[in-house]
Protein backbone atom coordinates (compact mmCIF):
# COMPACT_ATOMS: atom_id res chain seq x y z
CA UNK A 1 0.00 0.00 0.00
CA UNK A 2 1.24 3.60 -0.88
CA UNK A 3 0.62 5.88 2.16
CA UNK A 4 -0.46 9.48 1.96
CA UNK A 5 1.76 12.52 3.03
CA UNK A 6 4.20 10.16 4.44
CA UNK A 7 6.34 10.28 0.95
CA UNK A 8 6.77 14.18 1.20
CA UNK A 9 9.37 13.59 4.59
CA UNK A 10 12.33 12.61 4.37
CA UNK A 11 14.89 10.06 6.37
CA UNK A 12 15.26 11.75 9.34
CA UNK A 13 18.62 13.14 9.45
CA UNK A 14 19.27 13.38 13.72
CA UNK A 15 18.07 9.64 13.42
CA UNK A 16 22.02 8.73 12.50
CA UNK A 17 23.18 10.31 15.64
CA UNK A 18 20.59 9.41 17.68
CA UNK A 19 21.20 5.61 16.47
CA UNK A 20 24.82 6.23 17.42
CA UNK A 21 24.78 7.52 20.72
CA UNK A 22 22.33 4.74 21.65
CA UNK A 23 24.67 2.21 21.11
CA UNK A 24 27.51 4.04 22.71
CA UNK A 25 25.58 3.95 26.07
CA UNK A 26 24.21 0.43 25.82
CA UNK A 27 27.97 -0.25 25.36
CA UNK A 28 28.73 1.27 28.57
CA UNK A 29 30.24 4.57 27.54
CA UNK A 30 29.60 7.72 28.83
CA UNK A 31 27.78 10.26 26.28
CA UNK A 32 27.65 13.67 27.24
CA UNK A 33 23.45 14.43 24.96
CA UNK A 34 23.72 17.84 24.07
CA UNK A 35 21.99 17.16 20.62
CA UNK A 36 17.95 16.50 21.32
CA UNK A 37 16.54 20.34 22.66
CA UNK A 38 14.85 18.33 25.56
CA UNK A 39 14.35 20.50 28.77
CA UNK A 40 16.15 18.87 31.98
CA UNK A 41 14.96 20.81 34.20
CA UNK A 42 12.01 19.71 36.30
CA UNK A 43 8.56 21.60 35.93
CA UNK A 44 7.74 24.11 38.54
CA UNK A 45 7.12 21.94 41.73
CA UNK A 46 3.84 24.25 42.47
CA UNK A 47 2.57 23.57 39.29
CA UNK A 48 3.21 19.94 39.68
CA UNK A 49 1.45 19.79 42.85
CA UNK A 50 -1.80 21.79 41.51
CA UNK A 51 -1.45 19.13 38.80
CA UNK A 52 -1.64 16.24 41.20
CA UNK A 53 -4.56 17.99 43.35
CA UNK A 54 -6.48 18.21 40.33
CA UNK A 55 -6.00 15.18 39.00
CA UNK A 56 -7.28 13.61 42.18
CA UNK A 57 -10.76 15.09 40.94
CA UNK A 58 -12.94 12.79 39.25
CA UNK A 59 -14.85 15.78 37.38
CA UNK A 60 -11.74 16.38 35.56
CA UNK A 61 -11.40 13.31 34.13
CA UNK A 62 -13.93 14.59 31.88
CA UNK A 63 -13.44 15.68 28.01
CA UNK A 64 -12.41 19.14 28.30
CA UNK A 65 -12.52 21.92 25.82
CA UNK A 66 -10.83 21.69 22.90
CA UNK A 67 -9.96 25.41 22.44
CA UNK A 68 -9.02 25.94 26.49
CA UNK A 69 -10.97 26.76 29.61
CA UNK A 70 -11.72 30.02 29.99
CA UNK A 71 -9.46 30.69 32.92
CA UNK A 72 -6.53 29.62 30.75
CA UNK A 73 -6.94 31.64 27.51
CA UNK A 74 -7.42 34.99 30.51
CA UNK A 75 -4.14 33.49 32.14
CA UNK A 76 -2.05 34.06 28.64
CA UNK A 77 -4.18 37.19 27.80
CA UNK A 78 -2.42 38.25 31.42
CA UNK A 79 0.93 37.22 31.10
CA UNK A 80 1.11 39.04 27.44
CA UNK A 81 -0.04 42.28 29.18
CA UNK A 82 2.87 41.93 31.62
CA UNK A 83 5.50 40.75 29.48
CA UNK A 84 5.06 43.01 26.77
CA UNK A 85 1.86 45.16 27.30
CA UNK A 86 0.06 43.78 24.54
CA UNK A 87 -3.95 43.75 25.33
CA UNK A 88 -5.52 40.04 23.86
CA UNK A 89 -9.10 39.39 23.56
CA UNK A 90 -9.38 36.26 25.62
CA UNK A 91 -12.52 35.16 23.93
CA UNK A 92 -11.56 35.81 20.15
CA UNK A 93 -7.50 36.19 20.65
CA UNK A 94 -6.51 32.95 22.01
CA UNK A 95 -6.51 29.34 21.16
CA UNK A 96 -4.85 26.25 23.65
CA UNK A 97 -3.43 23.82 21.64
CA UNK A 98 -1.56 20.48 22.60
CA UNK A 99 2.23 22.06 22.03
CA UNK A 100 2.97 24.73 19.53
CA UNK A 101 4.00 21.97 16.90
CA UNK A 102 0.65 20.68 17.10
CA UNK A 103 -0.66 24.62 17.06
CA UNK A 104 1.36 25.30 14.09
CA UNK A 105 0.51 22.30 12.73
CA UNK A 106 -3.32 22.24 12.71
CA UNK A 107 -3.16 26.13 11.82
CA UNK A 108 -1.31 25.51 8.45
CA UNK A 109 -4.05 23.69 7.68
CA UNK A 110 -6.44 26.29 8.02
CA UNK A 111 -3.92 28.57 6.08
CA UNK A 112 -2.78 27.07 3.14
CA UNK A 113 -3.80 24.09 0.09
CA UNK A 114 -2.41 22.95 -2.67
CA UNK A 115 -1.30 25.29 -5.04
CA UNK A 116 -0.43 28.16 -1.89
CA UNK A 117 3.03 29.12 -0.78
CA UNK A 118 4.73 29.02 2.31
CA UNK A 119 8.04 31.49 2.96
CA UNK A 120 10.01 29.31 5.45
CA UNK A 121 13.55 30.35 7.10
CA UNK A 122 16.33 28.88 5.90
CA UNK A 123 17.78 27.03 7.99
CA UNK A 124 14.76 26.36 10.23
CA UNK A 125 13.41 23.98 12.68
CA UNK A 126 11.58 20.81 10.76
CA UNK A 127 8.20 21.52 11.62
CA UNK A 128 8.30 25.02 10.29
CA UNK A 129 9.12 23.34 6.67
CA UNK A 130 6.92 20.48 6.89
CA UNK A 131 3.63 21.86 8.42
CA UNK A 132 3.14 23.69 5.48
CA UNK A 133 4.24 20.90 3.08
CA UNK A 134 2.49 18.60 4.73
CA UNK A 135 -0.73 21.23 4.63
CA UNK A 136 -0.55 20.57 0.54
CA UNK A 137 1.65 23.83 0.45
CA UNK A 138 5.10 24.71 -1.75
CA UNK A 139 7.74 26.44 0.35
CA UNK A 140 9.81 29.35 -0.71
CA UNK A 141 13.08 28.91 1.64
CA UNK A 142 14.79 32.42 2.84
CA UNK A 143 18.21 32.65 4.45
CA UNK A 144 18.13 33.79 8.43
CA UNK A 145 19.96 36.91 7.41
CA UNK A 146 20.40 40.31 8.61
CA UNK A 147 17.41 42.35 8.47
CA UNK A 148 17.86 44.61 5.04
CA UNK A 149 19.02 41.61 3.48
CA UNK A 150 15.74 39.54 4.94
CA UNK A 151 13.72 42.30 3.18
CA UNK A 152 15.45 42.64 0.07
CA UNK A 153 15.11 38.78 -0.50
CA UNK A 154 11.37 39.33 0.72
CA UNK A 155 10.63 41.70 -2.08
CA UNK A 156 12.14 40.26 -4.65
CA UNK A 157 10.21 36.49 -3.79
CA UNK A 158 7.06 38.58 -3.75
CA UNK A 159 7.97 40.27 -7.44
CA UNK A 160 8.85 37.30 -9.18
CA UNK A 161 6.33 34.97 -7.77
CA UNK A 162 2.67 34.05 -9.00
CA UNK A 163 0.37 33.66 -7.26
CA UNK A 164 2.17 35.37 -4.58
CA UNK A 165 3.16 34.04 -1.24
CA UNK A 166 0.29 33.29 1.32
CA UNK A 167 2.13 32.58 4.78
CA UNK A 168 5.40 33.92 6.12
CA UNK A 169 6.91 31.82 8.97
CA UNK A 170 9.17 32.74 11.15
CA UNK A 171 10.56 32.40 14.62
CA UNK A 172 12.57 34.46 16.88
CA UNK A 173 14.79 34.12 18.86
CA UNK A 174 15.89 31.35 15.87
CA UNK A 175 16.55 27.88 16.34
CA UNK A 176 19.15 26.66 15.25
CA UNK A 177 21.26 29.91 14.46
CA UNK A 178 19.83 31.07 17.89
CA UNK A 179 19.52 34.75 15.29
CA UNK A 180 17.97 37.45 17.41
CA UNK A 181 15.83 40.89 16.23
CA UNK A 182 14.46 44.02 17.18
CA UNK A 183 10.86 45.55 17.18
CA UNK A 184 12.12 47.17 14.01
CA UNK A 185 11.84 43.75 12.30
CA UNK A 186 8.80 43.04 13.19
CA UNK A 187 7.74 46.82 12.76
CA UNK A 188 8.80 46.34 8.57
CA UNK A 189 7.56 42.33 8.25
CA UNK A 190 3.63 44.04 9.53
CA UNK A 191 4.08 46.89 6.95
CA UNK A 192 5.00 44.23 4.67
CA UNK A 193 2.40 41.89 4.95
CA UNK A 194 -0.23 44.75 4.59
CA UNK A 195 1.34 45.68 1.56
CA UNK A 196 0.78 42.74 -0.23
CA UNK A 197 -1.80 40.47 1.54
CA UNK A 198 0.69 37.77 3.20
CA UNK A 199 -0.15 36.11 6.99
CA UNK A 200 2.58 36.00 9.72
CA UNK A 201 2.75 33.08 12.01
CA UNK A 202 5.66 33.71 14.74
CA UNK A 203 6.77 30.90 16.64
CA UNK A 204 7.71 32.27 19.72
CA UNK A 205 9.15 29.18 21.16
CA UNK A 206 12.09 31.37 22.98
CA UNK A 207 10.01 34.26 24.23
CA UNK A 208 11.57 33.59 27.47
CA UNK A 209 15.25 32.34 26.74
CA UNK A 210 16.86 35.63 26.51
CA UNK A 211 20.59 36.56 28.22
CA UNK A 212 22.70 40.12 28.78
CA UNK A 213 19.97 42.48 28.63
CA UNK A 214 18.55 41.60 25.70
CA UNK A 215 14.56 41.09 25.62
CA UNK A 216 12.44 39.46 22.63
CA UNK A 217 9.86 41.70 21.28
CA UNK A 218 6.58 39.88 20.37
CA UNK A 219 4.86 40.56 17.30
CA UNK A 220 2.13 41.73 18.48
CA UNK A 221 3.37 44.68 19.93
CA UNK A 222 3.57 46.05 16.95
CA UNK A 223 0.17 48.03 16.18
CA UNK A 224 -1.93 46.21 13.26
CA UNK A 225 -0.23 42.50 13.53
CA UNK A 226 -3.48 41.36 14.98
CA UNK A 227 -4.80 42.29 11.99
CA UNK A 228 -2.49 39.92 9.33
CA UNK A 229 -1.03 37.73 12.26
CA UNK A 230 -0.65 35.32 15.00
CA UNK A 231 2.15 34.32 17.54
CA UNK A 232 2.84 30.47 19.29
CA UNK A 233 3.30 30.74 22.85
CA UNK A 234 4.76 27.40 24.62
CA UNK A 235 4.93 26.48 28.21
CA UNK A 236 8.08 24.23 27.14
CA UNK A 237 11.13 26.00 27.46
CA UNK A 238 10.84 29.03 30.12
CA UNK A 239 8.66 27.13 32.25
CA UNK A 240 9.90 23.94 31.77
CA UNK A 241 6.90 22.09 30.88
CA UNK A 242 8.11 20.05 27.86
CA UNK A 243 6.23 16.80 28.38
CA UNK A 244 2.76 18.45 29.11
CA UNK A 245 2.28 19.83 25.37
CA UNK A 246 0.48 23.26 26.14
CA UNK A 247 0.73 25.48 23.53
CA UNK A 248 -1.51 29.00 22.25
CA UNK A 249 -1.77 30.46 19.44
CA UNK A 250 -2.50 34.23 19.89
CA UNK A 251 -3.60 37.37 17.20
CA UNK A 252 -5.58 37.18 14.50
CA UNK A 253 -9.45 36.80 15.74
CA UNK A 254 -10.45 35.03 12.65
CA UNK A 255 -7.15 33.02 12.45
CA UNK A 256 -7.87 31.70 16.15
CA UNK A 257 -11.77 31.37 14.84
CA UNK A 258 -10.34 29.08 12.29
CA UNK A 259 -8.36 26.57 14.19
CA UNK A 260 -10.86 26.82 16.74
CA UNK A 261 -13.38 24.97 14.72
CA UNK A 262 -11.08 22.80 13.27
CA UNK A 263 -9.87 21.80 16.96
CA UNK A 264 -13.51 21.02 17.50
CA UNK A 265 -13.58 17.99 14.92
CA UNK A 266 -10.10 16.73 16.01
CA UNK A 267 -9.29 16.60 19.84
CA UNK A 268 -11.27 17.61 23.22
CA UNK A 269 -8.01 19.85 24.41
CA UNK A 270 -5.46 18.78 26.43
CA UNK A 271 -6.02 16.94 30.03
CA UNK A 272 -7.76 19.66 31.92
CA UNK A 273 -5.77 19.03 35.40
CA UNK A 274 -2.41 20.11 32.77
CA UNK A 275 -4.45 23.28 31.82
CA UNK A 276 -5.68 23.87 35.56
CA UNK A 277 -2.22 23.75 36.43
CA UNK A 278 -1.22 25.44 33.26
CA UNK A 279 -3.33 28.27 34.93
CA UNK A 280 -0.96 28.53 37.80
CA UNK A 281 2.55 28.03 36.40
CA UNK A 282 1.42 31.55 34.27
CA UNK A 283 -0.26 33.46 37.00
CA UNK A 284 2.61 32.96 39.52
CA UNK A 285 5.41 31.79 37.58
CA UNK A 286 6.97 34.55 36.54
CA UNK A 287 10.40 34.04 39.20
CA UNK A 288 10.44 30.41 37.96
CA UNK A 289 11.11 31.63 34.50
CA UNK A 290 13.91 34.01 35.60
CA UNK A 291 15.25 31.24 37.21
CA UNK A 292 15.33 29.19 34.52
CA UNK A 293 16.52 31.29 32.29
CA UNK A 294 19.66 32.21 34.65
CA UNK A 295 20.61 28.51 34.60
CA UNK A 296 20.58 28.31 30.77
CA UNK A 297 22.37 31.25 30.80
CA UNK A 298 25.09 29.62 33.15
CA UNK A 299 25.24 26.75 30.72
CA UNK A 300 25.62 28.79 27.68
CA UNK A 301 28.29 31.13 29.40
CA UNK A 302 29.94 27.20 30.19
CA UNK A 303 30.35 26.05 27.11
CA UNK A 304 30.92 28.85 24.53
CA UNK A 305 33.90 30.12 27.07
CA UNK A 306 35.39 26.65 26.92
CA UNK A 307 35.14 26.28 23.30
CA UNK A 308 36.86 29.44 22.60
CA UNK A 309 39.32 28.93 25.38
CA UNK A 310 40.01 25.64 23.59
CA UNK A 311 40.49 27.55 20.04
CA UNK A 312 36.97 26.54 18.86
CA UNK A 313 35.53 30.24 18.00
CA UNK A 314 32.00 30.42 18.51
CA UNK A 315 29.74 33.64 19.61
CA UNK A 316 27.50 33.95 22.65
CA UNK A 317 24.08 33.41 21.63
CA UNK A 318 21.58 36.37 22.88
CA UNK A 319 18.68 33.63 22.85
CA UNK A 320 17.67 30.36 22.79
CA UNK A 321 18.80 27.31 24.86
CA UNK A 322 21.50 26.32 21.84
CA UNK A 323 24.56 27.28 20.36
CA UNK A 324 25.48 27.15 16.55
CA UNK A 325 29.09 26.65 16.20
CA UNK A 326 30.48 26.36 12.67
CA UNK A 327 32.47 23.69 12.02
CA UNK A 328 36.39 24.01 13.02
CA UNK A 329 38.28 24.92 9.32
CA UNK A 330 40.47 21.50 9.59
CA UNK A 331 37.19 19.27 10.10
CA UNK A 332 34.78 21.35 7.72
CA UNK A 333 34.85 19.22 4.89
CA UNK A 334 33.48 16.18 6.54
CA UNK A 335 30.14 18.09 6.80
CA UNK A 336 28.00 18.37 9.71
CA UNK A 337 26.84 14.67 10.14
CA UNK A 338 30.47 12.68 9.93
CA UNK A 339 31.29 15.48 12.20
CA UNK A 340 28.52 15.06 14.30
CA UNK A 341 29.29 11.32 14.41
CA UNK A 342 33.00 12.20 15.11
CA UNK A 343 32.59 14.23 18.18
CA UNK A 344 30.19 11.33 19.37
CA UNK A 345 33.26 8.45 18.54
CA UNK A 346 36.22 10.40 20.04
CA UNK A 347 34.63 12.75 22.18
CA UNK A 348 31.57 11.07 23.74
CA UNK A 349 29.45 14.24 23.13
CA UNK A 350 26.47 14.10 21.27
CA UNK A 351 25.31 17.28 19.15
CA UNK A 352 23.00 17.93 16.06
CA UNK A 353 24.15 18.08 12.85
CA UNK A 354 23.42 21.19 11.31
CA UNK A 355 21.81 19.57 7.57
CA UNK A 356 19.32 18.46 9.82
CA UNK A 357 17.70 21.98 9.78
CA UNK A 358 18.18 22.48 6.01
CA UNK A 359 20.87 22.48 3.15
CA UNK A 360 22.78 26.08 4.41
CA UNK A 361 23.42 24.32 8.08
CA UNK A 362 25.61 21.49 6.95
CA UNK A 363 28.84 23.98 7.99
CA UNK A 364 27.48 24.12 11.53
CA UNK A 365 26.22 21.69 14.40
CA UNK A 366 24.63 22.59 17.50
CA UNK A 367 24.38 21.92 20.85
CA UNK A 368 21.58 22.09 23.42
CA UNK A 369 22.13 23.31 26.47
CA UNK A 370 20.51 20.51 28.50
CA UNK A 371 22.79 18.70 30.58
CA UNK A 372 23.90 20.66 33.80
CA UNK A 373 27.14 22.94 34.25
CA UNK A 374 29.61 19.65 35.56
CA UNK A 375 28.49 17.60 32.08
CA UNK A 376 28.97 20.76 30.35
CA UNK A 377 33.11 21.04 31.69
CA UNK A 378 33.10 17.39 30.82
CA UNK A 379 32.14 17.92 27.15
CA UNK A 380 34.71 21.03 26.76
CA UNK A 381 37.36 19.25 28.60
CA UNK A 382 36.95 16.16 26.22
CA UNK A 383 36.48 18.03 23.00
CA UNK A 384 39.71 20.09 23.97
CA UNK A 385 41.46 16.47 24.19
CA UNK A 386 39.48 15.33 20.85
CA UNK A 387 39.63 18.30 18.07
CA UNK A 388 43.58 19.67 19.49
CA UNK A 389 42.28 23.05 17.87
CA UNK A 390 45.16 25.46 19.84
Amino acid sequence: MEFRRIHSLPPYVFAQVDQAKVAARRAGEDVVDLGFGNPDLPSPPFVVDKLTEAANKGKNHRYSSSRGLPNLRQAIADRYQRRFGVSIDPETQVVATIGAKEGLSHLLWTLVDSGDTTVVPEPSYPIHIYAPILAGSDIARLPVVSESEYFERLEVLYRSSWPKPRVIIVSFPHNPTTTCIELSFFERLVAFAHQHGAFIVHDFAYADMHYDGYRPPSLLQVEGAAEVGVELYSMTKGHSMAGWRMGFVLGNAAAVAALTKLKSYLDYGTFQPIQIATIVALNSGDDYVDGVRAIYGDRRDALVDGLNNSGWKVLKPQGTMFVWAPIPEPYVDMGSVEFALHLLREAKVAVSPGIGFGPSGDRHIRFALVENRQRIGQAVTSLRRTLELL
